[in-house]
């Protein structure tokens, strides 16, 4: 009988065979790696049912300069009340505008100061109609205000104290600023105040963001320029802050409230540097050797005024142009000591001066005229520090010939030549106060945002509210980034994400950010699982930018 012999390559198939069963056990086969589950949502303590949000431009939903549609139904407001939506809130109506152009009119004319959206231009911010070219702002005070009440009552521009105002919403208040048209479109009535508007609703949870911002931000645009627009004293702010709050929460509401930002830091502030005066510009280069001439005699009147005198600092007024670099714009500082007469006295006993007017093609006889002019212009003046602030408007008319400027000096007898080299901004002619934040100014700012802090602070835990860090956040987003989702947003004017093309206001994605630091303390304070569930905003689903087309 002949033994069969098994094929060589069938045994080794059938050893790998068993050896792969031995090492899947029934307990091996039958596992399957643990899912995280995702709860299902919940409001916690919170009653959702009505929700009024209360405050400025940020809860309005205002960014590049405007507010329009697009921009409000993009609004951290609106974003919330979707998710608020899905645990029983109510619908949330807002004023909307009536179109993407942005601006307002008056019966048929534009508002001044009021204009449309600003866009990207390629290299920066720029006007729409500059794109698109004429447009008629179709959102009218007069002619098509919308009804309400309005679940979102937040008003640009509005400061913590206009919210108390009666006829704050009031047409015939514009003339004298004691009005806004924002509010005029929205008001109940003329005589309604922001937050009678508010509680008329009868809220269950509020949102009050912001507040104090514009308490502070209108005097920073101004450059600190008091004339302009000042800075809330701290007691009218803790007084209208401690009211509005108390009010809100006088039914039960429960909410949240924002602290306020070290606004210095937005790109408004940020992005103009205070050395923009290259060589290599053809209007200004050439010019370098006859302008450090012309202050060359001034930095030897600044040099002996403080070896003789009790003036320190005059030296330090010394102003030179670069050959080789970028330097400097001139401004005018109202902290320095204002040494305009003992300039002119220099000046006019000088025996080399008279040679040096004749130089301009001026008469000996107007020795005493040029000394006067050059006293009254520098008399408190000096060049830009990396501590100075420009705002982002001055970028605009640095290196412009100020027309008022130019007209006085022609009515002083100056030459039209003469008088237009003496006129141009930042170079010849300092900047105004308007143009730059000084460190004085800056730490006004400062102190002020600190002392309503502490106090929004102090009102949000006596009681119980949720409190979101803007301040903190915007911090962070300067110096490093804040992630959201997928994204890091940094305050960089245009490409950062986070701040629009006006430098102050935030990106629809970054409302969308802010939504979402709003549901974190909701759920932190009032035991809601908006985050754990899924169910923040996707960042990725706002833009940083409109186009100039939007319909």
């Amino acid at each position: 009988m002949k033994k069969k012999i098994m094929n060589t390559k069938y045994i080794w198939l059938l050893i790998i065979l068993l050896g792969f069963t031995a090492c899947n056990t029934i307990e091996d086969v039958d596992r399957i790696d643990p899912v995280a589950e995702i709860p299902a949502l919940t409001s916690g303590t919170a009653d959702f049912s009505k929700y009024v949000s209360v405050g400025a431009s940020f809860t309005a939903g205002y960014t590049d300069g405007a507010l329009f549609k697009a921009s409000q139904e993009n609004s951290f407001p609106n974003i919330l009340s979707q998710k608020f939506a899905l645990v029983g809130s109510g619908t949330f109506t807002q004023p909307l505008t009536s179109d993407n152009y942005g601006g307002l009119a008056a019966g048929g004319s534009r508002l001044p100061g009021f204009n449309p959206r600003l866009v990207f231009g390629g290299a920066g911010p720029v006007s729409l109609e500059s794109l698109v070219g004429p447009i008629t702002v179709g959102t009218d005070i007069v002619l098509n205000n919308p009804t309400g009440p309005f679940n979102n009552m937040g008003v640009p521009g509005a400061k913590s104290y206009h919210l108390l105002f009666d006829g704050y919403g009031n047409i015939a208040n514009l003339a004298t600023k004691t009005a806004n048209p924002y509010f005029v479109r929205m008001a109940s009535s003329p005589s309604a105040t922001m937050l009678g508007d508010a509680m008329a609703q009868n809220p269950t949870f509020f949102t009050l963001s912001e507040i104090g911002g514009n308490d502070v931000l209108g005097y920073a645009l101004a450059g600190g320029d008091i004339t302009i627009d000042q800075i809330t004293p701290s007691a009218t702010f803790d007084f209208a802050f401690e009211t509005i709050v108390n009010s809100l929460t006088s039914g039960g509401a429960k909410g949240v409230v924002t602290n306020v930002p070290y606004i210095t830091d937005l790109p408004h502030f940020t992005t103009v540097p205070f050395a923009p005066l290259s060589p290599a510009n053809p209007s200004f280069g050439p010019l370098i050797p006859t302008l450090n001439g012309v202050f060359g005699q001034l930095n030897q009147v600044y040099a002996y005024l403080q070896s003789v005198s009790a003036i320190n600092n005059a030296a330090e007024r010394s102003i030179v142009f670069s050959t080789s670099a970028a330097s400097a714009v001139v401004i005018k500082d109202e902290t320095l000591t204002d040494i305009s007469a003992q300039i002119a006295g220099v000046l006019v006993a000088s025996p080399t001066f008279p040679a040096f007017v004749q130089s301009f093609g001026l008469p000996v006889q107007a020795a005493p005229l040029v000394a006067n002019l050059l006293g009254s212009f520098y008399g408190q003046t000096r060049q830009a520090t990396a501590e100075d602030l420009l705002v982002l408007s001055s970028s605009s008319i640095i290196g412009t010939v100020n027309t008022t400027t130019y007209s006085y000096l022609l009515n002083q007898g100056l030459p039209a030549n003469l008088a237009g080299q003496f006129s141009v901004e930042g170079v010849t002619n300092p900047l105004a106060d308007k143009w730059v934040l000084l460190p004085s100014e800056q730490d006004e700012i400062k102190a002020a945002t600190d002392t309503y802090n502490a106090t929004i602070s102090s009102v949000a835990s006596s009681k119980g509210l949720a409190l979101v860090d803007l301040n903190g956040i915007l911090t962070e987003a300067t110096t490093s980034g804040y992630q959201t989702g997928n994204f890091i947003l940094t305050t960089k004017l245009v490409t950062g994400g986070l701040i629009g093309l006006d430098g102050v206001h935030l990106t629809s994605r970054g409302y969308a950010l802010m939504a979402n630091e709003f549901l974190k303390v909701i759920d932190a304070t009032y035991g809601s699982n908006f985050e754990a569930s899924g169910n923040f905003a996707n960042a990725g689903d706002y833009p940083t930018n409109y186009s100039p087309l939007l319909p």
